[in-house]
């Protein structure tokens, strides 16, 4: 039975789950990609017959097993993801920025120049289940972006990827797919090996051992971010209907015994009615068991005075995906401030985000959401500034600058301004 608190005002610290280092995990990581920088595909071979139990001859999908793949997809499937690209697409194309440039006093120019990433790797986890979604969320955006190399990774149990990930790779423009998972696929990403390309960056979500080698491999090359355990939290007022509230918690305790689902309520009935709700729906999903491990262990519905203090306890735990049911959802959003995604309304449930609004699904966890953002469209281009100064225009500011060179004991600085005056 999920825990019901009264909130005491003493901080709602007490709910924060903060990203936790695995000693074990970390030097086991730090080995395999150890491995893979030496030994390169030898090596990836060998750990993917030791925990994915392939004997992998070639990594590369051919592209007639592709196309022949991803043929199998359900037809209507393939549809509605079509659908889902395009309008996340039209979302993500709004955020890249944009190049300018500035002429000033003297004939100086500045600007700023705005450059996609040449080749990106995107990790599609393939363990419990094979998630298309994640395919189209981080591939689509480096398409759009500008990406010229876009290559996927994915765990292939016995020598296979499913018909739905290989057709959302099609839709979504990915370049290249390999066989390959877990920490030794990082490690080919960042390091590159004779047959899996070096990549600028590296996205996507995986267990413990995947979010752990993008942690180490991030300055050799960029990640998107270190994802943990995923998370709602739902604010709700009377109004809501706890039946809704109950599902959607659900919908993210399915994930992982670790996942967090959270309710905050001004409304008592709410709280107990959810609960019961819970208790109710549980033994009716495929995957009971994760879900009732996840509430009974990370789960809690907390009862406030206000919503406006539900608003603060949001804000405090910094969740993924928070949803806001309330009669009147848009007069809270201006009070929130930390959150990955927001939903509003009680027609706006998370999986609306997950699979099809536009808006992308990988985001921060674990409170990160107070300084971090989703994944953009702007996550996959860089952007360069550049200067240009007449003769007249350094003269002008030269003794300046030079000024400010010897201020900091950098006289060579100094006398590159100098010797051209």
């Amino acid at each position: 039975m999920i825990k019901i608190d009264v909130y005491d005002g003493s901080g709602a610290d007490i709910f924060i789950r903060r990203v936790q280092d695995n000693p074990e995990v970390t030097a086991t990581v730090a080995n395999i990609l150890a491995d893979v920088k030496v030994r390169g595909d030898e090596a990836v071979r060998e750990y993917t017959a030791k925990f994915d139990g392939c004997d992998m001859p070639s990594f590369e999908v051919s592209a007639k097993e592709w196309e022949e793949g991803a043929a199998q997809c359900d037809r209507q499937l393939y549809k509605v993801m079509e659908e889902a690209a395009a309008n996340i697409a039209d979302f993500h194309i709004r955020q890249i920025p944009q190049g300018f440039e500035v002429e000033k006093e003297d004939g100086i120019i500045l600007g700023q120049k705005v450059s996609p990433l040449e080749r990106v790797g995107i990790y599609v986890p393939g363990g419990t289940a094979a998630y298309p979604s994640t395919v189209l969320m981080n591939a689509v955006p480096a398409k759009i972006a500008g990406v010229k190399e876009i290559i996927m990774v994915t765990p292939a149990k016995k020598g296979g990827i499913k018909p739905e990930i290989l057709a959302a790779a099609e839709i979504a423009g990915v370049t290249a797919i390999f066989k390959v998972g877990g920490a030794q696929a990082i490690g080919a990403l960042a390091y590159g090996t004779k047959s899996i390309p070096r990549v600028d960056k590296i996205t996507g979500p995986g267990n413990i051992y995947v979010a752990t080698a993008k942690k180490l491999v991030f300055g050799l090359t960029d990640i998107d971010m270190i994802a943990g355990p995923s998370e709602i939290l739902v604010l709700a007022d009377g109004t809501a209907s706890a039946a809704r509230v109950a599902a959607d918690m659900l919908s993210q305790a399915e994930h992982d015994v670790l996942a967090s689902a959270v309710l905050v309520t001004s409304c008592a009935r709410l709280a107990e009615e959810t609960a019961a709700e819970l208790e109710r729906q549980i033994p009716l999903l495929l995957r009971a068991d994760i879900a009732r491990k996840s509430i009974e262990g990370q789960g809690r519905i907390i009862l406030v005075d206000d919503i406006s203090q539900a608003a603060d306890i949001a804000n405090a735990l910094a969740p993924e995906h928070l949803e806001v049911y309330t009669a009147e959802p848009f007069k809270l959003l201006p009070l929130l401030k930390n959150a990955g995604s927001i939903f509003l309304g009680g027609y706006t449930p998370e999986p609306v985000g997950d699979y099809f609004a536009g808006p992308n699904h990988t985001l921060p966890t674990s409170g990160t959401a107070r300084f971090s953002s989703p994944l953009s469209g702007a996550d996959f281009v860089k952007r360069s500034s550049y200067i240009y100064y007449t003769k007249e225009a350094l003269k002008k500011s030269g003794e300046k600058i030079m000024a400010f060179a010897m201020s900091e004991g950098l006289q060579a600085h100094a006398n590159a301004i100098k010797v051209r005056l």
